[in-house]
Parts: C-alpha cells; structure tokens; sequence
C-alpha cells in the first residue's frame, strides 16, 4: 500500500483446495464492505507445492516458504507437530522491511480493519479475551490477527519471539507470544495494544452474532478443518442476511424520503 503496508496470510495444500479456507477468506472480501481491493495489497505464503498451485490458481500474489521439517500438507490436528511448524513458519517470513498485518486465512474480513489499527503502537493484536482497555497487559492475545509496524524494535521483537520457542517446548506461537509480551514491552521496549473483540470477533469470544461494527470474525477455538469450514460458511451466511437486512432498510428509507419529497412539492 501507500504506506509500505502489507497484508499476509499462509495456506498449506488442504486450506488451498477448492471450497476450502483460501476461497472462503478471498470471498469474505468480495462480499465485506468496500474491501475488495485489498486483495491486491495480499501476499499469500504458501508452504507446500500443492498449496503454492492452487495459490496460482485464484490469487495474484502468491510465495513459497517450503517447510520440510514435517508434514504441514495435510489438515493436521491442533498442536501436532505438523501443526505448529506451520503456525511458526509465518515468523520466518515477517521480517521484511514494511509493515504488515497478519491475518490467519479462517479470518473472515467483513469490514477495513486498517482504521482500527493504532499508528502510534508498534504491534497492535487481536486478542481471545479483552480486558476493556487496548493498552492493558492482562489481555489474552491472539496471533491469528495483528498489525506490526517496520522499526527496529519491532525486528527485535520477532527475533526474541522465535529465539524463545524452546523456553516453551510443543507450545503455540501465541502462548509463546503471551509469555513473553512483558519482557518485549520492558526489555524491547514494544508498545502493544490489543482489539476489542466487539470489533474483531472469535469463536473463543463469541458475542451472538454479526452488527454494525464488526470487522473481522476468526475461526478459532473451533477444532478441525472441516468444522472451520462448516462454521465459517454460517459467518458467510449470517453477514449476507445482515448486508441484505441493511440495504432493503436503506431501499425503505429512501422510498419514503422521495415520497415526503413528492408531497412537499404538490403543496
């Protein structure tokens, strides 16, 4: 973009596959609210050949990281091996000299997050748990979703977070992240805040349903490949229902503006 930011995601082979994850997220922002375009401003990493392919096959912008330390092709099970070299893969390809967003491809986009994000911060994440203020520690992260911006702290910052990985044997990249967000903040000197999950929603946080404000709803706390594909689809559905509820009141609003028009001018 403009400002040097870039938005990334990452598919192995079976989130790539047709009808799968890659074409649920791409098509959460052709349906989202003036958001198409920021596909172009995407970069899709695939880690396996199959995933790269079928990148190809639908998006512009697609890069191979190929990880060989195990098998991240399939839909591996929540903390598996092939699992977490997978969600830690997406640390390895970060460090670049722009900002970047994140995004896990079970993020469906509804709405521009990008003026939620605060400039002012170094990182700015979602979180599984919000506290009530975005400056507050005591918020549970989440790195299925989170902006940082290109400074040398933020360079740091990552190669702490990777370098801490055998502090915490078999762990996630985000409960590493959580273990460590107070020495980034001390140590590094890393200003992190944290999105409100009325605005960027998870099933770890779900508050009932689809409104006027929400940006973004992530598929996690939601176990299994197909289970995320299935639960995603009612997502795709209920924010259809929602836009088509708005714009018939819009239709309705404006019929009954022309007709009070009309009768203003007979008078």
């Amino acid at each position: 973009m403009a400002d040097r930011t870039v938005i990334v995601t990452s598919v192995n082979e079976a989130w790539a596959r047709p009808g799968s994850l890659l074409d649920l997220f791409r098509e959460s922002f052709r349906n989202g609210e003036g958001i198409e375009h920021l596909l172009n401003h995407t970069l899709t990493v695939a880690v396996d050949a199959g995933g790269l392919d079928r990148c190809r096959a639908v998006h512009q912008h697609c890069y191979l990281v190929e990880v060989k330390s195990a098998n991240v092709s399939a839909a591996n099970q929540f903390l598996s091996k092939g699992y977490l070299e997978l969600v830690w893969t997406k640390l390895s390809v970060l460090e670049l000299d722009y900002n970047y967003l994140f995004t896990d491809v079970d993020v469906m986009w509804l709405r521009d997050p990008l003026r939620h994000i605060n400039l002012h911060a170094d990182v700015t994440m979602s979180c599984d748990g919000f506290s009530g203020s975005p400056e507050s520690l005591e918020n549970s992260p989440n790195t299925g979703f989170y902006y940082v911006k290109s400074t040398g702290k933020t360079v740091e910052m990552l190669r702490y977070w990777r370098a801490a990985r055998p502090r915490f044997p078999g762990k996630h990249d985000q409960t590493v992240f959580d273990g460590i967000k107070r020495k980034l903040a001390a140590r590094l000197g890393v200003r992190i805040t944290f999105l409100d999950t009325a605005l960027f929603g998870t099933f770890c946080a779900f508050r009932g349903g689809i409104d006027g404000r929400i940006c973004t709803m992530h598929a996690n706390c939601c176990i299994g490949l197909g289970n995320k594909v299935h639960e995603l689809k009612s997502v795709v559905v209920a924010w259809k229902n929602y836009t088509g509820l708005a714009l018939a009141a819009m239709e309705r609003g404006r019929a009954r503006w022309r007709t009070r028009g009309g009768v203003g001018q007979r008078a």
